[in-house]
Parts: C-alpha cells; sequence; structure tokens
C-alpha cells in the first residue's frame, strides 16, 4: 500500500467505531523551541496552510507564479523577504503545459530569471484529470483519499520539495464544496502533509457570487471550513476608483494595479496594503501563423507615491474634517495658489508638521482634481460678498 494511502485512513460513516487514537500528551521542557519556518515575507511559512482569495483573472496564478520563482531562485523578485531558497511544486490545475510555461516564461523574462537558475529548484505540473482528487466520494457517498494525495506526496519525496502551490483549491477535490465537514476533511489531509513533511502548502482559491471586501477571507466561495483550516489567507483585489483618485492613478494604470490584504485580522487602509502591478510580457514566441506572438501577464511589487507618507486613511480624513468644518467666523478655506492665511495645504502641516509646503500642495492639488474637495460659491461673513471657498465630497473620501 501507498505510504499517503496507509497514513491517511479513511474516513470512518456516523457511528461506527474507530480505532483508539493517541493524542500525543506532553509536558512542557525548557529545551530550545525551534522558530517557524518561514520562507517568503509572512506568506508561507513551513508546516502551514496558505491561500490567497480573488476573481478568476484578477492575477492570483500571476503573482502566485512570480512568488515561485522567488522562493526558487532566493531572489526578492516581489519584494517580499525570502528567508530560504526552496525547492518548489507548482501545480496548475486549470492551465495545460504550454499555458502553464507561457506564464512561468513571462515572469522569467521580465524578472530576469534565467532558466540555468531553475536547475532543480522548480518543478511543474498540469497533470490534468488523470491526476485524480486529493479526496472524494464512493459510490455510497463516503469520504475516501483520492489519488491525487499518494501522488503528490511521492512527487514531493522524490523531489525533495519544501513549498507546493496546488491552484486552484475548488480542481483539488470531488467532494462538497458547500459542507465544512467535507472540505475540512480536504485541508486536514493537506495539513497533514505539511506537517509530516515540514513544507508550505499554498492552495489559492476562487471568490463566492456575492464578492466581499478587501481582506474579508470570507468572501471565499464554498464553505468557511477552507480559510478556518489555512493559517495564512490574504485576499487580492483590483485598485478601486476611490484608490486610484488617492494615490494620483490614471484610469489605464489603474486596471493593473491589484492590493493584497492578510484575510485573518480586521480590514486594512489602502496604505497598508501589499501593491503590485501587472505587467503585460512579450513572449517573442511569433510564427508565420501568429507574427503577434503571446503577450502574457507577470507582476512587479509598486508602491504608493510619496506624497502620501505619515498620510493614511485615518488621518486623511482628519484633514478633511477639517477643511470641510472650514475656518473661525464661517470663512472657508481655498486651493487656489494665490491663498495665504485660507491656504488649505496649511490643514495638513497642523495634522502632520513634518510634511513640506511642497508635498502638501501636491496632496490638496491631487484632491481637487479628483474632485474630493471643490470650490462652491458661499456667503463670506467677514467680507459680506460671495466668495469662492473649498467644500469635501463625502461620497468620495478614502476607505
Amino acid at each position: 500500500m501507498n505510504k499517503m494511502a496507509a497514513a491517511i485512513a479513511q474516513l470512518a460513516e456516523p457511528g461506527e467505531q474507530e480505532e483508539a487514537a493517541d493524542l500525543g500528551i506532553f509536558k512542557m521542557d525548557d529545551e530550545p523551541i525551534p522558530p517557524r519556518g518561514w520562507l517568503l515575507g509572512n506568506v508561507f511559512c513551513r508546516s502551514y496552510l496558505s491561500s490567497i482569495i480573488a476573481d478568476g483573472g484578477a492575477g492570483k496564478t500571476a503573482l502566485r507564479i512570480a512568488q515561485c520563482l522567488s522562493l526558487a531562485t532566493g531572489r526578492e523578485l516581489t519584494g517580499e523577504h525570502v528567508f530560504k531558497r526552496c525547492r518548489v511544486l507548482l501545480i496548475s490545475l486549470e492551465d495545460d503545459m504550454n499555458e502553464l510555461r507561457r506564464r512561468v516564461r513571462a515572469a522569467q523574462k521580465h524578472h530576469g530569471v534565467d532558466t540555468s537558475e531553475l536547475g532543480d529548484w522548480l518543478f511543474l505540473s498540469t497533470p490534468g484529470a488523470k491526476a485524480g482528487k486529493l479526496m472524494r466520494s464512493d459510490n455510497s457517498g463516503r469520504l475516501v483519499t483520492g489519488a491525487m494525495a499518494a501522488a503528490l506526496e511521492e512527487g514531493i519525496e522524490k523531489h525533495k520539495i519544501d513549498f507546493v502551490c496546488l491552484d486552484p483549491f475548488v480542481k483539488t477535490h470531488a467532494v462538497d464544496e458547500n459542507s465544512n465537514n467535507h472540505i475540512d476533511s480536504v485541508m486536514q489531509l493537506l495539513s497533514d502533509m505539511a506537517s509530516k513533511h515540514d513544507i508550505a502548502i499554498d492552495v489559492p482559491h476562487h471568490v463566492n457570487k456575492m464578492g466581499g471586501a478587501t481582506g474579508d477571507a470570507n468572501r471565499g466561495r464554498g464553505a468557511s471550513a477552507m480559510k478556518n483550516a489555512a493559517r495564512l489567507v490574504y485576499t487580492l483585489t483590483a485598485m478601486s476608483t476611490e484608490e486610484a483618485n488617492t494615490f494620483i492613478v490614471k484610469e489605464g494604470e489603474r486596471r493593473q494595479l491589484v492590493r493584497v490584504d492578510s484575510g485573518k485580522v480586521n480590514l486594512a487602509p489602502a496604505s497598508a496594503a501589499k501593491w503590485f502591478k501587472l505587467v503585460g510580457v512579450e513572449l517573442d514566441n511569433t510564427s508565420e501563423d501568429y507574427p503577434n506572438g503571446d503577450n502574457v501577464h507577470t507582476v512587479e511589487p509598486w508602491f504608493p507615491p510619496d506624497i502620501w507618507e505619515g498620510l493614511d486613511v485615518p488621518m486623511q480624513n482628519h484633514i478633511l474634517d477639517d477643511i470641510e468644518a472650514g475656518m473661525d467666523f464661517g470663512v472657508r478655506y481655498s486651493a487656489h495658489n494665490s491663498a495665504t492665511e485660507k491656504a488649505a495645504w496649511k490643514v495638513i502641516q497642523k495634522h502632520v508638521p513634518d510634511t513640506d509646503e511642497d508635498t502638501a500642495k501636491k496632496v490638496i492639488a491631487t484632491w481637487v482634481k479628483s474632485k474630493l474637495l471643490f470650490h462652491s460659491e458661499y456667503d463670506d461673513p467677514v467680507d459680506r460678498k460671495p466668495r469662492k471657498g473649498l467644500y469635501v465630497d463625502d461620497a468620495k473620501r478614502p476607505k
């Protein structure tokens, strides 16, 4: 019997007597405790399951491929720290061999990774239906371990793998994805495998029909047992129009920018997210029939403009509150370059004293350009005549 098949027993039917279990009870001691085996930033860690949840076509596979190359080369291609160069097994359950090769080649070309660097560090697989599933239901509806489980363990042992990416999770099993009991069994199988071999296992996941907010791990499709079992869950979301206005990003570029948030903490502000840019790469694989060849996406790190340093979303809204409240006696602020006492940029320096005048003016100009701030006529109670004053469009506030 294969090792994996022997190690993972079939689940008992309700009411059936299970074999005696060993809880492995132990007493605390003073022996040194090994640190957690982080592999890449705070994204992948030995003995733990991870996932990234995103819409189809949003860029999660492009990100994971770039991260796999980072681990396989030991180079920080995605701006995330590589703790240890790793042997990587990337299993694509949606693409065929040539499509996966295109995706990996695009990332290689953009990040300057020669195939000779990968050697025995990066292993690829596009098994299709012949790989079977990690877990399935038999004819009686009972959950049983599938053929993929044994094949996966064999590959891990043969190639001394440190990190496995199974993309996407929904293709790894043939159980009821809305059943917490069923999905928990699949995740437990993977968790046991990760612990047994001291490896990190990642299962990218699709969002449900309802979508969800950034950093919301509950946006994943199917049973919540999936995100509950994974210890490192992230969401990937396209940049919103409001965020583009905040960061002075044009609409064309906005569509290429995505943010990654932790799904295991409270919602994070835009400035605290990790940002990546989807980049189209020409593969130079032209032919007589296809003279243009292929253009395939990969990712690179992207950082918001420096003018927002020290201005997280709560601080921006404090400043906007002051601008909306106006000055003493009902006088309103102004964004005009000629403004002195009424200059709105001074409100920024009031809240963030280290901000220089030029930067503060750029922030105000950005808000005016996005129409978050706008001038409207009001009756100046001091001069007793109509003037233009600055107001805040609450609907366009940063969130």
